[in-house]
C-alpha cells in the first residue's frame, strides 16, 4: 500500500534569477466549468483578485491577451508540464492565498508530488521559468481534487509566486487540499512509500543517495527502472 503524500517545500526545481519571464509558452487551462481552451500563457504581473495568482492568455500570437485569476482555473499545461490551482496550507508562507503548484509525480492517485516556487514576502506573484529536468506523470485539476490532462517528461515550468526570499517547496498528499510539506526529517520514508514498487531505488534512498537537493535524479531513476521492466 502506498500512503497519501502531502505538500512538499516546493518542489523539486532549478530555479532562474529572472524576476519573471515574459515569453509567452504554448500551452492551455481548463476553468472551474471544465471548458478548456489552446494557445499561449504567461503569468500576469497584475492581479484583479487580491491574494490570487493569474495568468494571461491568448488564442494565438495576433489575438489580444486577457487576464484569469486562480479562482477562474481547475489546471494549466504549460509546454510539456502540469499546474493545478491550491490554497495555501496553513503551515505555508505564500505570499498568495490562491497560486499554481507543479504536478511532479503522480503516478499513484493516493501518492502525488507537488512543487511551488514562492516567496516569504514582497514581490509580484512570480515567473515561468523553463528549466531542463524531470517531467511530470498525469495531471490532476483544481484545488482539493479533480481531473486535468496529461503530461509528458521534459521541461519543468515553474509557476509560484516570486519576490522576497524566493524558493522552492516540494509538497506531498493525494490532492492539493491535504498537502504537506516534505522536509529532510520525512524525505526517506515519503519517497520510499511513493516509490515503493522498485525496490532498488527504496535501498538507494534509505543509503542516503538521494536527498531533496536532487529529487530530479530520484524521479528520473525511478522512471528509468520501471521502463526497463523488473530484473531478470
Amino acid at each position: 500500500m502506498k500512503l497519501f503524500l502531502l505538500p512538499l517545500c516546493v518542489c523539486f526545481l532549478l530555479l532562474s534569477g529572472q524576476s519573471m519571464a515574459q515569453d509567452w509558452q504554448h500551452g492551455s487551462f481548463i476553468d472551474t466549468k471544465g471548458n478548456k481552451e489552446t494557445g499561449l500563457i504567461r503569468r500576469s504581473r497584475k492581479q484583479p483578485i487580491k491574494d490570487e495568482a493569474a495568468i494571461e492568455f491568448k488564442d494565438d500570437s495576433k489575438a489580444n491577451p486577457y487576464t484569469l485569476s486562480a479562482s477562474d482555473l481547475k489546471s494549466l499545461i504549460i509546454g510539456r508540464d502540469s499546474f493545478v490551482v491550491a490554497a495555501a496550507p496553513q503551515t505555508s508562507d505564500w505570499r498568495n492565498y490562491l497560486d499554481f503548484v507543479k504536478v511532479a509525480f503522480d503516478d499513484d492517485p493516493d501518492m502525488k508530488l507537488y512543487i511551488f516556487q514562492g516567496s516569504a514576502s514582497g514581490g509580484h506573484g512570480g515567473g515561468i521559468h523553463p528549466e531542463v529536468g524531470v517531467g511530470v506523470g498525469t495531471g490532476i485539476g483544481g484545488y482539493g481534487g479533480g481531473v486535468g490532462a496529461g503530461v509528458g517528461g521534459g521541461i519543468e515550468v515553474p509557476i509560484g509566486g516570486h519576490g522576497g526570499s524566493n524558493k522552492v517547496i516540494y509538497y506531498y498528499g493525494a490532492n492539493t487540499a491535504q498537502m504537506k510539506p516534505l522536509t529532510e526529517a520525512t524525505f526517506v520514508d515519503i519517497m520510499s512509500e511513493m516509490l515503493g514498487d522498485v525496490p532498488d531505488i527504496v535501498d538507494a534512498l534509505h543509503q542516503h543517495k538521494y536527498n531533496i537537493g536532487n529529487i530530479n535524479k530520484l524521479i528520473a531513476d525511478y522512471r528509468k527502472a520501471i521502463a526497463a521492466g523488473p530484473a531478470q
